[in-house]
């Protein structure tokens, strides 16, 4: 029997099965994102990118909003409550969670307590979405948030996440159970945790991916300024800050890896198979032998500069240099013959350590002291490792790598080797430095791990228990 043109148009309708209420919840509360979007992207043009990067995905596990910086979970009954009942809100809390993964947060836990952490990654936020200005997120700026923000920026050049985080560190667990609840907003629970990576894990790669989304939205700022309006020039400072070069210590040693042939049994070349079948048909000769080098990239020659001037914090030096004497102990790092000088210098010279083997190094870790107190000047260090060179006191010199605070006067001409400055945390001032000196920022905790302060027994941390971690 054939159908009527109309009844042909009808069919696909009489087979579609009833939307139950959950699927049109979820339906609904996509659709409600989608509107919050399209409202924060005429109010912040410059966030195009970074609004489209999450998918909507309906979740029931999550209180109303959680990211793990590729989907974008929400609730979909309390999503509707919240967009009938106080929808700027909403807008608010998208924002919030887009802010996360623009700087990062996600991903720089490290060392950190992961309860503590995540409370200074929301105060940062909430701090940048207060000072924006924009009508369509703005909320009452309450008595405990206006302390907060002003104590942290007391101690601080940045109200950002690191330095909410050790001014957190200084606090009663009383207090920390009101900041809390003062600045709780997004659910944390699909945050990656902190571990040894997993083979072909997304993380990585979702980093990079937020990486170009930053770098573009802070391009963006500073060509579109005056567009960006009010609060701008508070936020361009932050996504600078968030797109220095970060990195561990551990990483950055392997850009000065050099490959040379050493002596040790190469077992991945080795092929067991050969080697028993020579001995079965032979008797005591094998047809293959494991390989007695193998090649391997490790620092070979290396000079490293502390800046003991007065600016800088003799507790960090200190600490970075026991993280350097960890390294170098390692044996996959550095190899067993090394020609390594490890100068101290701040106007001058002060001193300076060879270490040549594992011997030295414990020898001159055992024995150091600082030397110095004086101003800083970078360039006499520099003159003193170019002679080097020219003694042939450096056969194959990877690079110089001066720590320090910033605070000095720079060459003014390349050196005849790669040169890099290392920074701690956001306490310097990088305007000065030469174009083709490398610059790295390390994170404090790194080498200054902060005991995070313990909430009472009866009562857990509202993060611990909201996120269920």
């Amino acid at each position: 029997m054939e159908h009527t043109p109309f009844e042909q148009q009808a069919e696909p309708f009489r087979s579609r099965r009833p939307e139950s209420h959950e699927e049109w919840q979820a339906r609904m509360g996509g659709e409600v994102l989608a509107v919050t979007r399209s409202g924060l992207y005429l109010d912040f043009r410059f966030l195009d990118m970074a609004l489209a990067a999450l998918t909507p995905t309906p979740d029931e596990r999550c209180r109303t909003l959680a990211t793990d910086g590729k989907i974008l979970c929400y609730q979909p009954s309390a999503l509707l409550r919240i967009y009938q009942e106080n929808p700027r809100y909403l807008n608010r809390l998208y924002l919030h969670s887009v802010f996360h993964c623009i700087f990062r947060h996600l991903w720089m836990q490290g060392k950190r307590d992961a309860a503590l952490w995540q409370i200074a990654c929301d105060i940062a936020v909430e701090h940048l979405i207060d000072s924006l200005g924009r009508k369509s997120v703005t909320r009452p700026l309450t008595y405990l948030r206006r302390r907060a923000y002003e104590a942290i920026a007391a101690e601080e050049k940045l109200v950002a996440a690191a330095p909410a985080y050790r001014w957190l560190c200084g606090q009663t667990p009383g207090v920390l159970k009101q900041i809390a609840r003062e600045f709780y907003a997004d659910d944390h629970r699909l945050w990656p945790k902190p571990g040894p990576e997993q083979p072909n894990a997304p993380t990585p790669q979702l980093q990079k991916s937020w990486q170009k989304i930053s770098e573009r939205m802070q391009t963006e700022l500073e060509m579109r300024d005056k567009e960006a309006g009010e609060g701008a020039e508070a936020l361009a400072q932050q996504v600078r800050a968030a797109n220095r070069s970060r990195r561990s210590y551990r990483d950055f040693l392997r850009r000065f890896c050099v490959l040379r042939e050493e002596v040790h049994l190469d077992m991945d070349t080795y092929d067991l198979n050969f080697y028993t079948y020579g001995l079965s048909i032979y008797g005591n000769m094998p047809l293959i032998e494991p390989l007695e080098t193998r090649e391997s990239r490790k620092v070979e020659e290396l000079a490293l500069v502390v800046d003991t001037s007065y600016s800088t914090s003799g507790e960090l030096v200190r600490a970075f240099l026991s993280e350097t004497y960890g390294l170098l102990k390692a044996r996959e790092n550095f190899f067993r013959r090394m020609n390594l000088h490890l100068i101290q210098a701040d106007n001058q010279v002060q001193r300076d350590d060879l270490i040549t083997s594992e011997e030295d190094l414990v020898r001159v870790m055992n024995q150091f002291e600082l030397k110095g107190g004086g101003g800083t000047d970078f360039r006499p260090a520099f003159d003193y490792v170019t002679r080097l060179c020219a003694e042939k006191k450096f056969a194959n010199l990877r690079g110089l790598l001066y720590f320090t605070d910033g605070m000095g006067t720079y060459p003014a001409r390349r050196p005849p080797f790669d040169a890099a400055f290392l920074f701690l945390g956001d306490r310097f001032e990088d305007a000065q430095v030469p174009p083709w000196a490398i610059k790295l920022v390390l994170d404090e905790e790194e080498f200054l791990p902060r005991s995070a302060p313990q909430l009472p027994p009866e009562e857990e941390d509202l993060y611990r228990t909201l996120n269920n971690t």
